[in-house]
């Protein structure tokens, strides 16, 4: 059913403080890394707690199709929700799965992380491979990684608009699978990227980088937003067994250099970590309705974007509670009063965090207070512009929100003036909907037309929402 024939959801407001802990399913940016690792590892991987939603299936239907295999097994320790996958790498070079029209397709749907992870693979294929999408996604930047892979020596071939979606991938003549230089075959292959509009395209190379030989130094041409993402990959690699070396932290533009040596990935057991991300708006719920919202099994240590919520809580009102659990990891725990702050922040090392920021702002411009959010340009080339989405959202309920050139100005209101309701429009944009039902707590009669594409990274949302409304103080 489209987003415009299903019926809208509506948005509960709080009717008091709240008292709850959740537990939330896997990271969608680390199950997306494990499940490139461990289809090109060097042995068989089973995935604990792996995310199972509509990005992370659409990415094990395209790891499949260069032939990796997967396979679902009972969770028997009680520890996790989500799924237990055995995996079996594919061989190499990649046996390319052809349709029944001799053509290979990878549907990317609209994950960046499939649109991004998988084409360095397939210039490490038998046979190229046609990569296409949403409507959302042929307008979301691919260019920069495409020109590296040609770089490289792969083909790559535009089948609409050169720099988008769909595209065809494949081996080149000469092949980056060779050395790049036969005299000296450990020497490793460079090529340069401009990651400004993503961070993906670094670490996608890098993903891919041990699998040639010599392996790939990566030199970024521009600023990389969301560097937390590409310290994500780089740990995650080392984690693996992968030597890669990173570009000193004061290393000016232009002259940073990532470098992943050759080798396969280890395989063996790898636990996911819970989506910290995705725990935005449940404790932020704590903020607007007052009371306490814990998340457990946060980890001590994390390279997760929304590990920043810690921080980003207080400055918006809150106060945040950590309790150690016995397994090691933490209950985070947010606390609010329904008196919120304003903020000025630089939010460009954690963008996927903005919508739920905005929408703590908005609701903070009600009381009085306005805010700025900073370093976010790149969110115009997310699932959706994720600026003039909020811009455009926040104006609907009443609020004054303006784009600057690299991120949103929230205006303090009037005293006596109020957001009203609206029906909120998602854009088909996962964290667009759950920034509408943040919002919706705090303005009662916010409707949301399309509620569920939040299965993208968080399925059944709509139940773990009203679960966490429905655990109140004093009931």
């Amino acid at each position: 059913m489209s987003a415009v024939d299903a019926a809208p959801w509506p948005a509960p407001a709080a009717s008091g403080p709240l008292d709850a802990v959740i537990d939330l399913p896997g990271s969608k940016s680390l199950t997306a890394r494990a499940l490139v690792a461990a289809a090109v590892a060097g042995g068989p991987t089973t995935l604990r707690g792996a995310l199972r939603s509509r990005d992370t299936e659409l990415m094990r239907a395209a790891l499949t199709a260069l032939g990796a295999r997967f396979e679902e097994l009972p969770d028997d320790s009680g520890a996790c929700a989500d799924a237990v996958l055995r995996v079996t790498p594919a061989p190499r070079p990649f046996p390319v799965r052809a349709g029944a029209d001799g053509v290979a397709r990878i549907d990317c749907g609209l994950a960046g992380t499939v649109m991004r992870f998988v084409p360095p693979l397939a210039a490490l294929a038998d046979a190229p491979v046609v990569f296409d999408g949403d409507a959302a996604a042929r307008r979301r930047p691919l260019a920069p990684l495409l020109d590296a892979l040609t770089a490289l020596g792969a083909e790559v071939g535009y089948l609409g608009d050169p720099g988008f979606l769909p595209v065809r991938v494949g081996p080149g003549g000469g092949g980056p699978l060779r050395p790049a230089d036969p005299a000296r075959p450990e020497a490793p292959h460079r090529v340069s990227v401009d990651a400004s509009g993503s961070s993906q395209f670094l670490s996608a190379l890098l993903l891919a980088g041990c699998l040639l030989p010599g392996g790939l130094a990566v030199t970024p041409t521009g600023p990389v937003p969301s560097l937390p993402h590409v310290a994500m990959t780089v740990e995650f690699l080392r984690e693996r067994g992968i030597a890669v070396d990173e570009p000193d932290a004061g290393a000016p533009v232009g002259a940073r250099t990532w470098t992943v040596h050759p080798g396969a990935p280890r395989g063996g057991t790898l636990v996911i970590e819970p989506d910290l991300s995705n725990a935005g708006p449940f404790l932020a719920a704590a903020l607007v309705a007052g009371g306490r919202v814990g998340v457990r099994h946060w980890p001590a240590h994390t390279t997760q974007a929304g590990d920043a919520w810690r921080w980003l809580l207080p400055d918006l009102g809150g106060t945040v509670e950590q309790a150690r659990e016995a397994d090691g990891s933490l209950t985070l725990t947010a606390v609010g009063t329904g008196e919120l702050h304003g903020i000025d922040a630089d939010l460009s090392a954690v963008g996927e965090l903005t919508p739920t920021v905005a929408a703590l702002a908005a609701l903070a411009s009600a009381q009085g207070h306005a805010s700025r959010l900073r370093g976010i340009g790149h969110l115009r080339g997310h699932e959706t512009d994720r600026l003039a989405a909020l811009t455009t959202e926040i104006n609907r309920i009443g609020g004054t929100a303006r784009q600057t050139a690299d991120g949103l100005e929230i205006d303090a209101l009037p005293t006596g003036v109020h957001l009203h309701p609206a029906r909120l429009r998602a854009y088909a944009d996962h964290r667009m909907a759950t920034f509408a039902a943040v919002v919706g707590l705090g303005v009662p009669g916010i409707e949301v037309d399309d509620i569920a594409c939040t299965a993208k990274t968080l399925p059944d949302f709509p139940a773990l929402w009203a679960k966490l409304l429905s655990d109140r103080e004093g009931r």
